[in-house]
């Protein structure tokens, strides 16, 4: 197989020194290893501006979507309701959890380019007082739309609500100041903006929240307040852990903070997604998403033309060294491209020029 660089959402592309990390193999018992896990702790909740007596984190083994299906299932009781914000696929799938596990929900749907409305928020609030939870997804990677956290989080606290965010492929890349915005559980993965390896997920929790959830959870693998009252106590996870993708996400942690940070990352990552927007502009392909909602972590982009053929296209940009993304809609003929992990402004350069070969040579 030809090696070659992801520009997806997560999994993405790591550094050979993250690599590196997985050929140790550790033991799940082992106080280093634990130790590891609790310096990861420590380190996330510094990212997300917050104090260890307000806040914790709890690792949970996994893709992303298990952490997130942990705390719906651990966070929300069957005398709770929750209101589901979604304009994308990763929104849908929130509501899909809560038919599974049987909560009781109400979903504010609006277009997948679009924004939810404060006032239709409000509304849905003031019409329903048993509403006692918001959940919702920060980057939609359906088709790369930022979602106004700050306002959403503004309502949260204006209302007394408890308020869940899916934060997969934003935290580590965008700065979220978890205690200022009032957030109670904000979740991501070790495969995303960290640029970590798959395996497990975490979420960033309120304290006087997650003291409450005791008992709550319908799932034994997936029971937050277990997990964390394991964890807490000596670093050892309940089940099996990924030892390696931990050891490689640690590593991935002290790289981030060597970039600069978040506020370094985020720089980045929004150069590549400005000079990705561009170049693609000039070789008559449109962004899918207006430029105030863009996200810098992943763009949809519409098709050239009625021709264009996204397998054909794919091959050709993955025999060149670049894996791309296919679209996620189904109102409109898209694909995507990613632009986190280690990718650099040269890679977009590069594929675009890619892009541009193919182009010219379409249809041979």
């Amino acid at each position: 197989m030809k090696p070659y660089k992801l520009l997806t959402p997560g999994p993405l592309t790591t550094t050979r020194s993250v690599k590196e990390e997985m050929l140790l193999d550790r033991c799940t018992w082992d106080d280093e290893y634990k130790a590891i896990t609790q310096k990861i702790r420590s380190q996330l909740l510094n990212f997300a501006g917050a104090k260890p007596e307000q806040y914790t984190v709890v690792l949970m083994q996994g893709s992303g979507t298990f952490a997130v299906e942990s705390v719906m299932t651990s966070v929300i009781s069957g005398r709770d309701k929750v209101l589901i914000l979604t304009n994308g696929a990763y929104g849908e799938r929130l509501v899909k959890m809560a038919q599974y596990i049987g909560l009781n929900y109400e979903e504010y749907c609006v277009h997948c380019d679009e924004h939810p409305e404060a006032s239709a928020i409000r509304a849905c609030l003031d019409a329903d007082e048993q509403i006692t939870h918001i959940a919702m997804v920060h980057c939609e990677t359906t088709t790369g739309i930022l979602n106004p956290l700050e306002m959403v989080a503004g309502i949260a606290r204006e209302y007394g609500k408890t308020l869940i965010v899916d934060a997969m492929s934003s935290f580590g890349g965008i700065e979220i100041d978890v205690k200022a915005l009032g957030i109670d559980f904000l979740i991501s993965s070790a495969n995303k903006c960290i640029q970590g390896v798959p395996g497990f997920g975490f979420v960033i929790a309120k304290l006087a929240k997650l003291e409450n959830c005791a008992g709550i959870a319908r799932s034994l693998s997936l029971d937050l307040y277990d997990q964390w009252k394991g964890m807490d106590k000596d670093g050892k996870w309940r089940f099996t852990s990924p030892t390696h993708a931990v050891a490689a996400f640690a590593k991935a942690i002290d790289e981030l903070i060597d970039e600069g940070g978040i506020p370094s990352r985020f720089a980045r990552y929004s150069r590549n997604n400005r000079l990705l927007r561009e170049r693609m502009g000039e070789l008559g392909i449109r962004s899918y998403i207006p430029t105030e909602m863009q996200s810098p972590i992943i763009t949809t982009f519409l098709y050239p033309n009625e021709s264009f053929r996204f397998e054909e296209f794919y091959r050709f940009v993955k025999d060149r060294g670049y894996v791309i993304y296919p679209g996620k809609l189904t109102d409109a003929d898209t694909f995507r491209i990613g632009n986190i992990g280690e990718i650099y402004e040269e890679d977009i350069e590069r594929l675009c020029g890619i892009v541009a070969d193919y182009l010219e040579g379409e249809g041979r």
